[in-house]
């Protein structure tokens, strides 16, 4: 079950990929068939990220972990 992380609802627009960067911050890069679009920064909020955790924009639009299954792997 996925636990919401971030406070910060983001709108997506058709033709990009969002995903939470290195940094903390939500980034949006644009997919192949985007041929304008550019790599941006989305929103103003850092996430600190801890091991074992997927991390990713739910459906809502808000920054969501879950705990990632290593089948035996640390």
């Amino acid at each position: 079950m996925a636990e919401r992380v971030g406070k910060e609802k983001l709108t997506r627009e058709n033709g990009y990929l969002y995903y939470l960067g290195k940094d903390g911050f939500v980034w949006r890069t644009p997919m192949k068939t985007n041929k304008r679009g550019k790599k941006a920064k989305v929103g103003s909020e850092k996430v600190q990220r801890q091991e074992g955790f997927l991390y990713f924009i739910d459906k809502s639009g808000y920054v969501a972990r879950s705990k990632m299954n290593r089948k035996g792997r640390r």
